[in-house]
């Protein structure tokens, strides 16, 4: 799509956030057409920018941890302890729609940009803010923090293993999506009011309001999860992983009956989708090793690709475990890499603005 079409074209953001929640909220707009400006201290600049894996340039001012979540910006560095440097951001967000921060509670004040002093100066202005624990804590908080006190390290892991993070920042990503609905939402309310909105989005209350059916599942049965690897906790066969005769690593969803017995034809055991201990999805979960074990001797006689095209046919949910070069192999996953170059840097990431005209 021709730039001058994207739906946020005219829209200025200014990004004074910095690790990943907020810069990914800043990406996002600027994918969308926004003029996104990243504003960072002229000493201490984001911090992921030194964020580098071991062959990664070392001379290079960006890495490719900061690539992820910065894209299509504009690069300013200003001081806002500094009178001079604090009247250019001023000027800044005096044209400005929308504000991005993650700084310390304590910063607001001595960067005068609290609440109020923000309400007087820029009343059509729409402020996203992220903390960690919310606006009345001090606490610093990080992803790793945020995944072991949310309950997700807990579940997260083998049974025989320890608590175990997710390999992204997984709590950030779903602050990000928060804070771009509320602003989204603040943005629609500007065009009926003429009046800007201050937006608050906490880490600790993403990872909470993210627990979903895990939390329902404690809340109204006591159940509290135990880590049990890929699989489900109310449904099977779900995340279990199957060995297929040519060495590849897959896993079904079966979420209803139909699909199981749709499986198990496939397999060439159909009745075992009729037998008492596995012909609901309840008493499935019940003997999930048994199903195992059964299932399993049939899979090992298959391909994969033989296996998995069958069940795609039959719209049963089946899939193939990848590695990111497999992944990246696809023509799907390649149509959504962004490339750019930044500070003499090609630098690559995948688009956080998945939409169609």
């Amino acid at each position: 799509m021709n730039r001058s079409e994207l739906p946020l074209k005219g829209i200025k953001v200014i990004d004074a956030s910095t690790v990943l929640a907020g810069p990914s909220v800043g990406m996002y707009f600027a994918e969308l057409g926004a003029e996104v400006i990243k504003v960072e201290h002229p000493k201490y600049h984001d911090v992921t920018r030194s964020w580098k894996l071991p062959t990664e340039s070392k001379e290079s001012s960006v890495s490719a941890y900061f690539s992820s979540i910065n894209y299509g910006k504009e690069y300013r560095t200003l001081d806002l302890t500094n009178d001079e440097d604090r009247s250019q951001f001023s000027d800044l967000l005096s044209e400005a729609d929308i504000l991005l921060m993650n700084f310390k509670r304590s910063d607001y004040q001595k960067f005068q940009l609290t609440d109020e002093d923000l309400k007087r100066k820029y009343p059509g202005l729409i402020v996203g803010k992220i903390s960690g624990y919310g606006t009345e804590s001090d606490r610093v908080a990080y992803d790793l923090i945020l995944q072991a006190e949310s309950g997700f390290m807990s579940m997260n892991g083998q049974p025989d293993g320890p608590p175990t993070k997710m390999p992204v920042a997984f709590v950030d990503v779903l602050a990000a999506h928060h804070l771009k609905e509320a602003i989204l939402l603040a943005m629609y309310s500007r065009e009926k009011s003429n009046e800007g909105a201050i937006v608050n989005v906490s880490l600790y209350d993403a990872a909470v309001s993210s627990l979903v059916n895990q939390a329902s599942n404690y809340l109204m049965a006591s159940h509290v999860p135990q880590r049990i690897g890929s699989k489900h906790p109310n449904i099977a066969p779900y995340g279990e992983l199957f060995q297929t005769k040519d060495g590849k690593t897959i896993t079904f969803a079966i979420g209803s009956d139909a699909h199981f017995s749709k499986l198990c034809a496939t397999l060439n055991i159909p009745m075992l989708s009729e037998e008492d201990q596995f012909n609901s999805n309840q008493k499935r979960v019940e003997n999930r090793e048994a199903l195992f074990e059964k299932l399993n001797d049939e899979v090992t006689k298959w391909n994969a690709a033989a296996l998995l095209e069958k069940l795609q046919d039959l719209n049963v949910p089946a899939g193939a475990v990848k590695d990111l070069k497999e992944v990246f192999e696809d023509p799907q996953a390649q149509s959504l890499i962004l490339e750019e170059t930044m500070d003499g840097t090609i630098t690559r990431r995948v688009s956080s603005a998945i939409f169609t005209k």
